[in-house]
């Protein structure tokens, strides 16, 4: 079967993902994924203690948590550029540049794919299962079948957690049944 043009413009996504990661090289890529996450946390863990600092500043309680995370946010941001940096420093100087842009390459793929995959879950959203270029696209199906198993798992891990009261946090399927060999 031929590929239409959704198939290409997932191939693209992937393709420009990997050379964006093929430049930064792995480390920048993941420390900068690393610190985006981490400046999340730490705006939402500690935007209300800050918030109790700025009462001086701004007087509408809303507003004190909305500028407390953001300076959080940004300061965290901030500091994981600097790490960033200097690691990348550390990695060139040491001539694993080369090793590092290779892993980077995969890791944009990575990014790309799994790009693709939340893109395709939310346009499946959409009436699109009945249009043409939805239905003869060789890639759609299988990046669908990813999102739908992600979806499922998503959805079963916080309804766990949302009918415990938001007090637990759920737990992850096991899967050690799957590693041990059947006997017969």
């Amino acid at each position: 079967m031929a590929f239409t043009w959704v198939d290409w413009a997932i191939i693209a996504v992937i393709a420009i993902s990997s050379l964006i990661s093929l430049r930064r090289g792995f480390f920048k890529e993941a420390l900068s994924l690393l610190t985006w996450i981490i400046a999340g946390v730490v705006a939402w863990m500690f935007g209300g203690a800050l918030s109790q600092h700025l009462t001086d500043f701004i007087e509408t309680p809303s507003m004190r948590v909305i500028a407390a995370c953001a300076i959080l946010f940004v300061v965290t941001l901030l500091v994981g550029a600097l790490i960033n940096f200097l690691i990348g420093e550390l990695i060139r100087v040491t001539g694993l540049s080369g090793t590092d842009r290779f892993l980077g390459m995969v890791f944009g793929a990575a990014r790309g794919a799994l790009l693709v995959v939340v893109l395709v879950g939310l346009v499946s959203l959409a009436p699109v299962q009945q249009d043409q270029w939805w239905q003869q696209s060789t890639l759609l199906p299988h990046f669908l079948m990813v999102a739908d198993w992600s979806k499922n798992l998503i959805l079963s891990l916080t309804s766990q957690w949302l009918a415990s009261g938001i007090t637990d946090t759920p737990e992850l399927p096991s899967y050690e049944g799957l590693l041990q060999p059947k006997l017969p």
